[in-house]
């Protein structure tokens, strides 16, 4: 494929056109831009992806979150609202194999590029479409954000202390695991057509995302009678799991709540009888006195530096980890020598880091290439060698607006 000689991993031979904006699409867009798709964003001329401008930080006021969420990919410019920008779609629709969406439901069919219309031209389209509520149903048409979907996903109402309200996560996980179903279902679609020799619609609700991650919350609730409330740092009846004090002043998070690795905390604590007592033996026992038995590890890890706590906890083989910050992942040595975090060449900043591509495959990995694309790098690869379009018309079509 044209363009492609830049890009490794299995998914060279795709070709992708990404029409989302902000985060769900274009993180799915992302995860397949990893792995060597070839993707080509479609952004409004003159505007852009709002991500363009998002972030915490912006340095000379261009966002920090966009090199991220963009890389590897090209960004051409086309308004979708004109019909040379519908038909320009109809023509990259015939060299596709995935097209990614996440417009409120309808939108698409009002622009005739609905799968319908799309699949007449190219059978074996697989057409991703990633929204607040999904496709079909009496919420379907609402506008729905990925804090929307966590709240009735069900992730808002477990997250936080018990003392205060609902509290939402650093991050924009709703969107985020929209977009990581979004990517799965891609690729099994992608699968299937292997068979089939046709496409489909890949439906991904970010708060039906939310919910596959609830783990037994609803049975729990339909079975039992129980609802699961806020709990800060544990999850009840999951004893030891928690965060504890240093004589330093630090924190550590200790996981030792399956019986074996209980028996060797105890063993690291000099109190082996632990294990034998009636009241922390089993993993229901001590989930049944799960602050007794938190109290008693905090009063003995506070009497011990991080640094000698950390080492003597992963002698024994007993799971710990530091609350890192992004300082301490910079610095950390599992980190660099794995490359967790690499760094990248952007035109403003110069060399900035970001995380590397996850997962890791051992025969054909994915690879970040560059940051995200200035609006409209790549208009004249796009229309002029894979749409075949004359310089002539393609200033045509920026004279009017259309790129």
């Amino acid at each position: 494929m044209a363009g492609s000689s830049d890009r490794q991993g299995p998914l060279t031979d795709l070709r992708v056109i990404e029409m989302g904006q902000l985060l769900a699409g274009p993180f799915c867009g992302q995860l397949l831009a990893d792995f060597g798709a070839e993707v080509i964003k479609i952004e409004a001329p003159g505007i852009g992806d709002p991500m363009r401008q998002w972030g915490r930080e912006k340095p000379h006021g261009k966002s920090l979150w966009w090199p991220v969420v963009a890389r590897n990919k090209k960004s051409v410019t086309l308004d979708l609202r004109t019909e040379e920008g519908q038909q320009i779609v109809r023509d990259l629709v015939r060299g596709a194999d995935i097209l990614i969406e996440n417009f409120r439901p309808g939108t698409m069919e009002r622009w005739n590029l609905g799968y319908e219309q799309l699949s007449e031209i190219n059978p074996r389209l697989v057409m991703v479409r990633v929204t607040g509520f999904g496709q079909t149903g009496p919420y379907s048409s609402r506008a729905g954000y990925g804090a929307i979907g966590e709240a009735m996903g069900g992730l808002r109402y477990v997250v936080g202390d018990p003392s205060t309200q609902p509290s939402r996560m650093g991050i924009s996980i709703g969107d985020e695991l929209a977009a990581v179903h979004a990517c799965m279902g891609a690729m099994f679609a992608i699968h299937s057509r292997e068979r089939t020799g046709r496409g489909q619609i890949v439906d991904s609700a970010i708060y039906e995302a939310v919910l596959n991650m609830m783990e037994s919350l609803v049975t729990e609730y339909d079975v039992a009678g129980y609802v699961r409330e806020r709990t800060g740092a544990i999850l009840p009846n999951v004893s030891p799991s928690n965060v504890f004090d240093t004589a330093d002043d630090k924190l550590l998070l200790i996981a030792a709540n399956q019986d074996t690795v209980f028996k060797r905390l105890a063993q690291a604590m000099g109190r082996p009888d632990l294990a034998e007592d009636a009241r922390y033996a089993t993993h229901g026992a001590r989930g049944a006195h799960q602050q007794e038995l938190d109290d008693l590890i905090n009063d003995w890890t506070r009497t011990i530096p991080l640094t000698e706590l950390e080492a003597l906890l992963n002698e024994h083989g007993v799971p710990c980890g530091l609350i890192y910050k992004a300082e301490d992942m910079m610095a950390d040595e599992h980190f660099k020598a794995r490359e967790a975090l690499i760094k990248v060449d952007h035109p403003d900043f110069g060399p900035i880091t970001m995380q590397n591509v996850a997962p890791r495959l051992s025969d054909t990995p994915g690879k970040v290439r560059h940051v995200g694309p200035a609006l409209g790098e790549h208009n004249a690869y796009v229309y002029g060698e894979v749409l075949g379009l004359s310089e002539e018309r393609q200033a045509e079509l920026q004279a009017a607006g259309v790129i």
